[in-house]
């Protein structure tokens, strides 16, 4: 059989969006799907949101690329912009998350060698982890799925189980740069670390002289009920991802950095052809323009918590196919009660009642819709929920 033209690397289902509405999807013969997956956690906006759209027309209209061997009016205002509203002191701005991963790694190798410690190249990372699919990302994660096939990986790392703070201080000696986590892991298993466990890395990072890097590709951007993940937490990390909201559509990502952490990232360390455009740093600006609206963030706050508390009463109803809640904001899961498998019960809800979700690690399903839902988005998501696990046949115990 002839190789598809697109490389056959998605297990792709048989849903073909050809528009977007607000919330929801529609495919080829015009039919209608709930969207709660948002391009797993990317169109915080929605679909062809007004602003985000003509922002994107004028720029394109105006200029879209130059490359970075000139200065970018574009780029500085909307770095200034960030860091204006986070921890971070400078921004290098990349297409994807997965390129934000790698200008983190070699950020916190550079910070040791300029220090004088070159030796201090290893990260400890952690068990569920995704951080994307380059060398260097499979090579932080110890997923045999993603892994097998592709070694020799590249070296420098070291893995604990998530949320297990003993485990991850056991691993620290003199080799170590620092620790790679993500704030809420999302394909894991949308768990959350908990307050010690984000505490006390922050922490060890700073008796240790250690970089804490946050990945918060998928739980930031409003995400979790505010602008990033660690607000929850006390703490601010050195150096952090970004992507998926950031653009909310628009391919974008970033890499944030404190001064400090950033003073080994010199002219000629780091670059990219597209990263930092005048029509990504246009969409950008224009998420922004929302996102920084008053109350924003409150309001996806509020809206995790009726869809939380909507899943609560859900759950005894159907409680031979569901067993917890995870997450926070508008970043949830619920993880499903074997013999069901979440992959299972995501084809279930999209193919007979028209609602999109997305599977995730540790037998969860993730709900991830736009930030921008109203309360009919919620009790539609429920009911389409509500049926699917009626109607929702859990295959037997052999």
């Amino acid at each position: 059989m002839a190789i598809t033209p697109l490389m056959p690397v998605y297990p792709r289902c048989g849903v073909r969006p050809v528009r977007g509405e607000g919330c929801y999807l529609i495919g080829e013969q015009g039919e209608r799907y709930l969207d709660f997956a948002a391009g797993i956690a990317v169109n915080a906006l929605g679909h062809g949101h007004p602003h985000l759209v003509q922002a994107i027309a004028d720029q394109a209209a105006t200029l879209m690329h130059v490359s970075n061997l000139y200065g970018s009016p574009q780029g500085e205002a909307l770095a200034q912009r960030i860091i204006g509203n986070c921890f971070a002191d400078t921004v290098f701005f990349t297409n994807s998350g997965v390129e934000a991963i790698e200008c983190a790694i070699k950020t916190a190798r550079r910070y040791h060698h300029v220090n004088g410690n070159p030796e201090r190249h290893k990260l400890i990372t952690f068990q569920n982890a995704f951080h994307g699919r380059s060398l260097g990302a499979i090579s932080a994660t110890d997923q045999a799925k993603m892994r097998d096939g592709f070694e020799p990986l590249l070296p420098g790392f070291a893995y604990a189980p998530f949320n297990d703070l003993d485990a991850a201080l056991a691993l620290i000696d003199g080799e170590t740069a620092g620790f790679l986590v993500e704030t809420v892991q999302g394909e894991g298993g949308m768990t959350a670390g908990t307050p010690e466990f984000i505490r006390g890395l922050r922490q060890a990072c700073d008796d240790h002289g250690l970089l804490l890097i946050l990945d918060e590709i998928q739980c930031g951007y409003g995400r979790t009920g505010r602008f990033f993940a660690y607000e929850h937490y006390g703490i601010t990390p050195d150096i952090m991802t970004v992507a998926k909201g950031i653009g909310a559509g628009f391919p974008l990502g970033a890499c944030l950095a404190t001064e400090e952490a950033a003073k080994g990232m010199v002219a000629g360390t780091h670059g990219s052809t597209y990263g930092g455009n005048p029509l990504a740093m246009a969409a950008g600006q224009a998420v922004l323009d929302v996102m920084l609206e008053v109350g924003f963030f409150e309001r996806v706050a509020q809206k995790g918590e009726r869809l939380r508390s909507a899943f609560e009463q859900l759950i005894p109803n159907h409680d031979h196919l569901f067993e917890e809640i995870r997450g926070k904001g508008l970043m949830l899961g619920i993880k499903m009660k074997e013999p069901a498998v979440s992959r299972d019960f995501v084809a279930h809800l999209r193919d007979n009642h028209g609602l999109l979700t997305v599977a995730a690690g540790e037998n969860v399903f993730r709900v991830l819709p736009p930030l921008v839902i109203e309360d009919e988005h919620i009790d539609e998501c429920i009911e389409k929920l509500s049926a699917g696990a009626r109607s929702f046949a859990v295959p037997m115990d052999d």
